[in-house]
């Protein structure tokens, strides 16, 4: 179905490997709009729990494409803004992904790849990996990628790297809260496997509402409208089916129903 990405299925976990090696896994059209569909497709896929985006190759991601960014440098501004505006929407696919979404960083992710890191829920990286904001050495600005790195690092840090472009290894990745774990290369999927399995202990409509939840009090103050919401987040959610076989299941020391599927569709 894809030609820039490869996508493997295992029970409950879609792996989606950027497959673009010979350039780093480096943004072309074809890889916007491939990556924008898949992500949609797995969201609205049922059978699949957890969403790992990982790189093919050498390299995470090394964020645009030399020869597509020459291309838009000279078309015409309509041209421009709209393969501009695809790169936003490609990124903002991602981040609302409703299920939990983990980046499996391996090697260097700069630029665009970066954003795709500070998109997903989760980063676990390799002690081998790198990041960086690259963008302001070639004359440009990380502007499609400036809130998920942003939301990610914070303002203060993100006055510092956004203008030297500074490579951030992998040990101040995780001190900077861009990314979660940082292990040896030799444990990397290991890890993520973990961080996979805690995941699919929890409930798929509870872990949705817990993204929105965060996107809709993050930044705000704590006053009666958020806790009006708040109240009205949790009551609603308490009357839903899984809710409701959630707290039988723990009251009757038994795994919930989710987490028996997950179990019977890996074996």
């Amino acid at each position: 179905m894809y030609e820039t990405l490869d996508i493997e299925i295992n029970a409950a976990v879609a792996t989606v490997w950027m497959n673009r090696p010979a350039v780093h896994n480096a943004f072309n059209a074809d890889f916007i709009r491939e990556l924008t569909a898949a992500c949609k497709a797995l969201d609205a896929d049922a059978s699949v729990r957890v969403i790992v985006l990982a790189g093919r190759g050498k390299s995470f991601s090394a964020g645009g494409d030399l020869n597509w960014m020459r291309e838009t440098a000279v078309a015409d501004a309509a041209t421009n803004q709209d393969d501009a505006r695809r790169l936003a929407a490609m990124l903002r696919t991602l981040s609302e992904v409703s299920k939990p979404t983990i980046a499996r960083v391996h090697g260097a992710a700069l630029g665009g790849g970066m954003g795709l890191v500070s998109a997903c829920d989760i980063g676990i990286a390799s002690t081998a990996a790198s990041f960086a904001t690259s963008e302001v050495r070639l004359g440009l600005i990380p502007a499609a990628i400036s809130p998920y790195v942003i939301r990610a690092i914070g303002q203060r840090q993100a006055y510092r790297y956004f203008q030297t472009a500074e490579r951030i290894s992998a040990e101040r990745a995780v001190q900077l809260g861009l990314v979660h774990e940082v292990v040896a290369p030799e444990h990397l999927d290991t890890k993520v496997q973990e961080i996979v399995v805690a995941l699919l202990l929890g409930g798929p409509m509870a872990q949705s509402a817990a993204k929105d939840l965060i996107r809709g009090v993050a930044e705000r103050g704590v006053d009666d409208a958020v806790l009006e919401d708040t109240a009205q987040r949790i009551a609603t959610l308490r009357s839903q089916p899984e809710a409701k076989e959630g707290m039988s299941a723990f009251l009757d020391r038994r795994d919930p129903e989710w987490v028996a599927l997950n179990a019977k569709a890996d074996s």
